[in-house]
């Protein structure tokens, strides 16, 4: 996900050092003039980077399970029943990610009943975090009017995760951000791994699976810096049963990987929802 932040972070880079020394006469401080203008552009750089979502959105991943050929697995969502119940603000992150998995999942499956209800147990915890804006009635015309086309249906959410961690981030809270995007990462896995069990295809399955270990650990290294932070660190430790599973594994999986893969995976979502 982080080459979508390439050309915004280029584009700022050119315009720094052709607007910049534009206004600056050559004189025995240009080069003085260049480091501070090179200190700026990573500024710039830090900042645009710290506002994109960092890894393949729960809507790319979903999109991959699409090649099972395995119809919508009605019960295997988070219940949007739940929404309610999260009272911390962590939870209520951790749960934006996970919800907004599921409504991954259905929107892309086509299945617009549940699309209204994993939409509308999203837009209670976004209103709850002051994201209302996000989650409103144009995203939802947004999806009907985009049923039949998969791939704009990928960019209307991936811009709905977006837009979350880009608030998040902009009104100091990182922190959640992280946290809606490990939820996501956390849902992501075990919607996979169900779906996997009615797949014939190991080599896909083994794909989708072995991808997501990449994404895993950029996301351990995207945290790091945030170990500080106790509901961070308190939700980079509850990982640690894929951390292990995936410390464990070569470039391919068997059926006994995928087993672990699955169980690890259940007992980590098992607590957060």
């Amino acid at each position: 996900m982080r080459k979508h932040c390439i050309i915004p972070i280029t584009v700022l880079i050119i315009a720094v050092f052709t607007i910049m020394p534009s206004c600056k006469s050559k004189s025995s401080q240009e080069k003085s003039s260049m480091t501070s203008e090179k200190q700026q552009v990573e500024t710039i750089k830090k900042e645009i980077e710290k506002n994109v979502y960092p890894l393949p959105t729960s809507a790319e991943v979903i999109k991959m399970l699409t090649e099972f050929e395995v119809g919508y697995i009605i019960g295997i969502s988070n219940p949007p029943s739940n929404a309610k119940k999260y009272v911390k603000s962590s939870a209520k992150a951790i749960n934006i990610g996970i919800y907004g998995a599921d409504l991954s999942y259905a929107t892309l499956y086509n299945m617009q009943q549940y699309v209204n209800d994993y939409l509308d147990a999203v837009r209670i915890l976004a209103n709850s975090l002051n994201m209302s804006r996000i989650y409103d009635t144009q995203l939802y015309d947004s999806i009907k009017a985009n049923f039949d086309y998969r791939d704009n249906l990928v960019r209307i959410l991936t811009d709905a995760f977006n837009n979350t961690y880009e608030y998040l981030s902009d009104n100091e809270q990182q922190n959640l951000a992280l946290l809606v995007v490990g939820g996501a990462w956390v849902e992501g896995m075990y919607l996979t791994t169900h779906v996997s069990e009615a797949a014939n295809n190991l080599a896909t399955v083994s794909k989708v699976l072995l991808e997501q270990k990449k994404s895993f650990e950029l996301y351990l290294d995207i945290t790091a810096p945030y170990m500080n932070d106790p509901i961070v660190a308190d939700f980079v430790k509850l990982l640690e049963p894929i951390k292990k599973v995936y410390e464990g594994l070569s470039t391919s999986l068997t059926d006994k990987d995928i087993k672990d893969i699955k169980a690890a995976i259940s007992v980590i979502r098992e607590r957060i929802i």
